[in-house]
């Protein structure tokens, strides 16, 4: 073989083991969970550190006291490695489902400032959760406890990457890892259309057993965490808190009046529009919020 057909060869060769290497999935060295406590899952495998987490403190989510105390202890919980559940967060849009997951996890780390190995926080987005086998497998080893976090999660009509969902959260021969939690916001109860689930009992030879099947994929999680459209005592009550929290100097009677007439222009009341207002009110104080 000619000396030029042989540089040739090995320089193809090369880059035919690049790119395999760089289509290989990494290996559980991918990241250094002491660089933060909060992640985001960017695939093939890899974990990008968070740094400044986009979050509110958990004191100030009014409201939704008894859904925080129970997000919360179960955190606790399973951050000490006691036993802890899977927890689904379903409900009204806006009223702070992302929000509590987020604050609870900065609220335990800062209870126990002491503990050796900080709880560790790692988001994964819908259109990622096919990878969820892989990501457990490379974090199972890992020396933290880790919650996975995935908001807004639901599945559409033909979508069967439910079924990897519940084979990683309780099925399996491995099974769910002992240091890893797995944490969903969504605003469906059981993260499926209804009209998939009636379609699926109109064209099943067992219906019955067809919708068992869909349903009971929210029974994987043991922790159901409902949230509901607020009062308009507690919409006013959020925005009281935030507007204390930022020290924007207002009157309380200006402050109620204002406030009610931002939720009837928006056509509903939760966190999120407590805290729009909020935004809008400290920008025309000529107040920054952090």
């Amino acid at each position: 073989m000619h000396e030029f057909e042989t540089s040739d060869l090995q320089n193809t060769l090369q880059r035919i083991a690049d790119a395999l290497e760089r289509m290989a999935p990494a290996g559980a060295g991918v990241a250094d969970l002491t660089e933060a406590d909060c992640f985001v899952f960017d695939p093939p495998m890899s974990l990008r550190p968070v740094r400044n987490v986009n979050r509110v403190s958990i004191d100030l989510l009014q409201g939704i006291d008894r859904s925080r105390d129970m997000l919360l202890d179960n955190t606790q919980r399973f951050a000490r490695s006691l036993p802890a559940n899977n927890a689904l967060l379903w409900g009204a849009r806006g009223m702070g489902k992302s929000s509590l997951v987020k604050a609870a996890h900065a609220s335990v780390n800062a209870a126990d400032e002491g503990r050796s190995a900080p709880l560790k926080l790692v988001e994964i987005a819908r259109e990622d959760i096919e990878r969820l086998p892989d990501l457990m497998g490379v974090l199972r080893d890992a020396p933290f406890q880790i919650l996975l976090f995935c908001d807004d999660l639901s599945f559409d009509v033909g979508d069967s990457s439910y079924k990897s969902l519940k084979a990683v959260l309780e099925g399996g021969v491995e099974g769910r890892p002992r240091n890893v939690l797995f944490y969903a916001t969504s605003n469906r109860r059981h993260l499926l259309p209804r009209d998939m689930i009636e379609n699926e009992r109109a064209t099943a030879i067992n219906p019955g057993e067809s919708v068992e099947e869909k349903v009971s994929l929210s029974d994987r999680f043991g922790l159901w965490i409902g949230f509901h459209n607020c009062s308009q005592e507690d919409y006013l009550t959020m925005v009281a808190a935030y507007a204390d929290r930022y020290d924007l100097a207002i009157n309380e009677d200006d402050l109620r009046a204002q406030a009610l007439e931002w939720q009837l222009t928006r056509g509903s009341r939760s966190g999120r529009v407590a805290f729009q207002f909020i935004q809008d009110l400290a920008g025309r104080l000529g107040r920054q919020i952090d």
